[in-house]
């Protein structure tokens, strides 16, 4: 079993899991994804866009409006969601289950300004499977909360190629990104993070 090499109240980081070729492939990959489902800007139940653009692969994409946060079976354009990347699944396979299969992949981008506040993953029907999350591009600095609002954080930069799983006691604690670091990578040409984060829905 790989060992993580790193581990933040639960949340366990393998550092430079995807090597250089393995993140330019998995690049080329989500851009056929993004052809098919292309990214937008979701609304928050507020009524405020989002400040970052996302798109999904597999049976469910994740979606915002005023109606709130949830899964849908189509993209905006009502097309279908495209399918799992294969060597996003292996990765799965690898950290989470070789058995059960994520139905949702959310794939976000972010630019140089963009963040994401604090918040839970609990959108989904059974909170005992893992959130597997990838990062390629700039370095994102993740923030780390508790189970509940409020109290101390601690925070780690990721960077492209880490893999971090949130199991557990970490299934449920608020986390989100406060900032993006430009120009830390080059994988992305003009720059900004993409992140991915693979759920079990139903």
């Amino acid at each position: 079993m790989r060992r993580p090499s790193i581990e933040i109240r639960g949340f366990q980081v393998f550092e430079t899991y995807l090597d250089h070729a393995d993140q330019a492939e998995l690049l080329e990959v989500l851009r056929g994804v993004v052809r098919e489902a292309p990214l937008f800007s979701p609304m928050t139940p507020y009524g405020k866009p989002m400040r970052v653009q996302m798109t999904s692969a597999g049976r469910y994409g994740w979606y915002s409006g005023k109606t709130g946060y949830r899964y849908e079976r189509q993209h905006p354009n009502g097309t279908n969601w495209p399918a799992i990347p294969q060597i996003v699944l292996a990765i799965w396979r690898d950290l989470v289950s070789p058995e059960r299969m994520p139905d949702c992949c959310l794939i976000i981008f972010y630019d140089e300004g963009a963040r994401m506040g604090l918040h839970q993953d609990r959108d989904e029907a059974d909170f005992s499977w893992p959130v597997l999350s990838i990062s390629l591009g700039d370095d994102a600095l993740f923030r780390i909360g508790n189970q509940a609002r409020g109290g101390s954080t601690e925070s780690i930069w990721l960077r492209s190629g880490d893999v971090v799983v949130m199991g557990g006691a970490a299934r449920l604690t608020y986390h989100g990104v406060d900032r993006i670091k430009p120009a830390s990578s080059a994988l992305l040409n003009k720059g900004g993070r993409i992140n991915l984060t693979c759920r079990v829905v139903d």
